[in-house]
């Protein structure tokens, strides 16, 4: 008896005519499997972001899950395979929030892995065989546009903000670091894609042609940073005088104590007043949510506080936590001098799911699954520069930022062309003490630094508390198992040096805006020109 014809097709093998496809069967197994090995694929990537740290990887992590969408079937696969690698990135990226938001983390990494579907399909329409030089040149900085576009899209403030950006991944290197003094992370970041995107056409690519232009196009990403570094000066430094000092020294304070406010307060006034009698301060720094008291209606740590900044003979910036009168809860960044309270700066960017629940009255039930914030808290209305004065009275406007602000790069660049000549960084990770998120968090630090050609520090309850001066180089550091106070030495640069991000902000990512929409506009315009001419022929 004849056997039946075989019927093949492009998403599984072939099988005997009138014969069913079983649901869960070879066609379904065939079609997942790159599916798994996208979102596997999305996981490499994070192990170049702190604490793995291997910062080198960034350069090549993204070619495994950029080949799978290069050898999808079709447009519509391409795009399903970015997404399921986007998820995975997120689901990696963000695995210390599980803690905090419970089953919301795949819900979240299904969302904004979504963006990535974009990436799959660029991939797809300008890297499928046969490779020519046109689009070997074409596709680097195209898929770095669009990348960099969900990367964008991602660290608007309504969607959480901008956490994990790839080019992170290089905070511990100043001479690629030039890349953001010049156009912000953006700008690393794209630098970052578009090698791992060439050297894909390098490796995929037959014509020896476009394996050459794709490999002096990533020649050319990897060295723009540290050319840049060498032929551009570092940030000007202050010349000291009336206007404000050259350099400052900074006491970060670490209590390592999270568990009960009282106690955590108490080791922060231990560790300021071992100050005393050392070498003289400038400004002492407490991390966010240092004390539990509201100072405007609690006297007596009020006192205590302007006590400790007396004997210090310095400013301290102390982090509230505090219930206020209207019955809401927020937290401050509050400036004490001998005197009292100089001024107070409240947290605009709140955590989403630990400082607030988007949509709660949609989302609230995470709350009761995980420990995520059963309240939320009271956000600040403006931006502003805390008044400091230097041990000798001279101006030292600073920066003030809290905790998860540090991610934002819009809110650096403003406190910088405002006036500051310090970043401030108030940070508590306890909540994540044995993840990855205190290396990934201080990493911000250095990156704001370089951004803005200013100096930068974080002071963490439970670390980590670390200086950077100006172009994002690590002066000394209280890692997470450390207490006690981190006295640093900070040069300052010269009040009116701007960096090309400060002057020109974030043009890089808006021209990926652009890139990506011109770039989906002619794919439609093709499209429908395919329908007329097979008419037409």
């Amino acid at each position: 008896m004849p056997r039946p014809p075989l019927l093949t097709g492009p998403d599984g093998p072939a099988r005997p005519a009138g014969a069913a496809a079983r649901p869960g069967g070879a066609t379904a197994a065939a079609r997942y499997r790159p599916r798994l090995a996208a979102l596997a694929a999305g996981a490499l990537p994070v192990l170049a972001f702190p604490a793995p740290g291997v910062a080198a990887l960034a350069w090549v992590a993204l070619v495994p899950g950029l080949l799978l969408m290069q050898r999808a079937p079709g447009a519509r696969e391409a795009a399903v395979r970015g997404w399921w690698f986007g998820a995975g990135f997120i689901l990696a990226g963000m695995s210390w929030l599980l803690s905090s938001v419970g089953p919301a983390l795949p819900l979240i990494a299904v969302v904004f892995g979504s963006l990535q579907a974009g990436v799959g399909l660029a991939v797809w329409r300008l890297l499928r065989p046969p490779l020519t030089v046109r689009r070997a040149l074409l596709a680097p900085p195209v898929v770095a546009a669009v990348w960099l576009t969900t990367e964008y899209a991602r660290s608007w403030p309504a969607l959480g903000g901008p956490w994990a950006l790839l080019g992170a991944t290089q905070w511990q290197h100043p001479a690629v670091l030039a890349l953001a003094s010049a156009g912000g992370i953006w700008l690393v970041s794209a630098a970052v894609v578009a090698v791992n995107t060439a050297v894909l056409v390098v490796l995929t690519a037959v014509d020896p042609r476009p394996r050459a232009a794709a490999a002096l196009l990533a020649a050319a990403a990897l060295a723009a940073g540290p050319v840049l570094f060498a032929l551009r000066p570092a940030p000007p430094a202050a010349g000291g005088g009336a206007d404000g000092p050259a350099q400052v020294r900074i006491a970060l304070v670490q209590p390592g104590i999270v568990d009960e406010p009282q106690a955590r307060f108490e080791a922060g006034a231990r560790a300021t007043s071992a100050l005393v009698g050392q070498q003289p301060v400038d400004l002492v720094v407490w991390g966010e949510s240092s004390t539990a008291a509201d100072l405007d209606r609690d006297p007596v740590v009020l006192d205590r506080l302007r006590a400790l900044s007396a004997a210090a003979g310095a400013e301290l910036l102390a982090g509230e936590d505090a219930r206020k009168a209207d019955g809401r809860i927020s937290k401050d960044a509050v400036l004490v001098a001998p005197g009292g309270v100089v001024d107070r700066y409240r947290k605009i960017r709140l955590v989403p799911f630990g400082e607030y629940i988007p949509l709660r009255p949609v989302l609230g039930w995470v709350a009761g699954v995980s420990r995520a914030a059963g309240e939320n808290r009271a956000p600040g209305s403006e931006q502003r520069l805390l008044p400091a004065v230097d041990r000798s009275g001279r101006p030292l406007p600073l920066g003030v930022l809290i905790c998860f602000e540090s991610a934002f790069p819009d809110m650096a660049r403003s406190a910088a062309r405002d006036g500051a000549r310090v970043l401030v960084y108030q940070s508590s990770t306890s909540t994540f003490q044995r993840t990855w998120a205190p290396e990934q968090h201080v990493s911000l630090a250095a990156i704001r630094a370089a951004e803005t050609g200013r100096p930068a520090v974080q002071a963490s309850l439970t670390g980590v508390s670390a200086a950077f001066d100006a172009q994002g180089r690590e002066l000394a550091r209280l890692g997470t198992d450390d207490t006690g106070a981190l006295v640093v030495d900070l040069p300052l640069t010269a009040p009116g040096a701007a960096t090309w991000y400060l002057r020109v902000g974030d043009v890089v990512p808006l021209t990926a805006v652009l890139v990506t929409a011109g770039a989906a506009a002619l794919t439609v315009t093709a499209r429908r020109r395919q329908p007329l001419d097979s008419e037409r022929k």
